[in-house]
């Protein structure tokens, strides 16, 4: 047994290897044009933020390979240390949602620095669908990650992890959350204000 779980550990190797070197070559502006995906700043531990912003990724009308090209690409570089997501599922629709097929093939081929190396995965406005999916996923596809996974309700519970300043995200999700939340709804404890 274990010498077909190290021929797949190899081989799962060669894949990403094979895509990182794509992902270096291949034009890949279409992907990084819609703006879902980006470096924003880094957090108080000075460990780079990753955020996706959910509405601007249309799973039916992108190219998938070059999605998953695009998100090698930007994190490689950055998943040899510790990293944070922040996902930001702002006024999302079903158009917006990845398959559970095409998001475990994702997880597999990504290698295990990046589940090792992730510190937290916020998931900023999440509904009670994606808390369901998200449990799900974190259960039965993906437990590595489970513990790192926090749903949170607004924008301004990050800020005792990032400072405003560090994090740019889309005016339309700092929209929708003073509507929903209100102005100043969250104080931070002394020790985390700066």
């Amino acid at each position: 047994m274990q010498a077909v779980a190290n021929t797949y550990q190899v081989l799962d190797y060669e894949e990403y290897e094979r895509l990182l070197r794509r992902a270096k070559t291949e034009d890949l502006s279409e992907i990084s044009g819609i703006g879902c995906l980006y470096q924003s700043g880094y957090d108080r531990y000075g460990r780079p933020v990753i955020v996706f912003v959910g509405k601007w990724f249309r799973f039916k009308e992108i190219n998938l390979d070059k999605a998953l090209l695009y998100l090698i690409y930007l994190l490689d570089p950055l998943v040899k240390n510790d990293y944070v997501v922040m996902y930001f599922h702002t006024l999302t629709s079903s158009q917006n949602y990845a398959s559970f097929t095409w998001l475990r093939e994702v997880y597999n081929i990504l290698p295990y620095k990046y589940k090792k190396n992730l510190k937290s995965f916020y998931v900023v406005h999440p509904t009670f669908w994606t808390k369901m999916m998200v449990w799900w996923f974190t259960t039965f596809m993906a437990p590595a990650i489970k513990e790192k996974v926090i749903s949170i309700s607004g924008i301004e519970y990050l800020y005792s992890v990032i400072s405003p300043k560090e994090l740019e995200i889309p005016a339309f999700i700092t929209e929708y959350d003073m509507t929903i939340n209100g102005i100043r709804y969250f104080q931070p404890s002394p020790s985390t204000s700066t």
